[in-house]
């Protein structure tokens, strides 16, 4: 099934293909580069994330303003601080009407639940997801802060945690989704950024998987950042990867 783009695109519907769903990285340095991607993309089919970067400079309004042309958006503000400023933070986050919210899962049970506490209020309540382990991180780098297993136990550990104390799912590196999503079942979603083809940079990103590989570990969503984001053609690239996982 195709669906047409606002401006004359054509792209696969990955609902329809059984393919992991895409959500859009805004790490933009200004509101008019950021419009000049939204510009192109169906929110009917392809959700936005805003991080540090763009909330820093924009604030919750550009949160507003992107949710009201119809985009999901994936709030990746990361919390991880005492559980009473976490559960405030929380609430205030899900007050804009996000559809997902990540916070650091190495903060705690207490911190965990506080977070999911604050959202038991709201009728429709964001997706609260719990960050593992970062897609930069390097095992060497465990042994630095004092974690003296392996990243796979790492982020194990980090899940069950997270799955024991309510959240709905983590952000992981890919090649654990599939030991994840066994533990814990199909209704725990796994999103995992550092998504790259052979030929793209990896940037800073060390866990990468390509495109193939986050439909065969049954991922639920894959976060496309500077792969897309920095190409001279998005639009181009984006049917690139959903053919790619079309084709698997």
């Amino acid at each position: 099934m195709y669906f047409i783009y606002p401006r004359g695109y054509i792209v696969l519907n990955s609902n329809v293909l059984n393919i992991p769903k895409i959500i859009i990285a805004l790490d933009f340095p200004n509101k008019k580069a950021a419009m000049k991607l939204v510009d192109l993309l169906n929110p009917s089919i392809f959700y936005l994330k805003i991080g540090k970067e763009m909330f820093t400079i924009l604030g919750h309004q550009f949160v507003k303003e992107l949710h009201q042309l119809g985009f999901n958006i994936f709030l990746d503000l990361k919390f991880h601080d005492i559980p009473n400023t976490v559960f405030n933070a929380t609430k205030a986050a899900a007050d804009l009407g996000i559809w997902m919210l990540s916070i650091h899962a190495s903060g705690g049970k207490k911190m965990l639940m506080s977070a999911k506490k604050a959202l038991q209020s709201f009728d429709k309540a964001p997706l609260l997801i719990a960050i593992t382990a970062l897609t930069s991180l390097k095992e060497i780098e465990l042994k630095e802060i004092g974690v003296h297993i392996s990243l796979t136990e790492y982020i194990l550990t980090l899940s069950k945690l997270s799955n024991d104390c309510g959240l709905d799912g983590v952000v992981c590196p890919g090649k654990e989704a599939k030991k994840i999503k066994y533990l814990f079942g199909n209704k725990y979603k796994i999103i995992t950024p550092g998504i790259r083809f052979s030929e793209d940079l990896s940037y800073d990103q060390n866990n990468v998987i390509s495109p193939k590989e986050a439909k065969a570990y049954n991922i639920d969503y894959i976060v496309l950042g500077r792969s897309v984001t920095m190409s001279k053609n998005p639009i181009h690239k984006l049917n690139l990867i959903i053919n790619s996982m079309k084709y698997t």
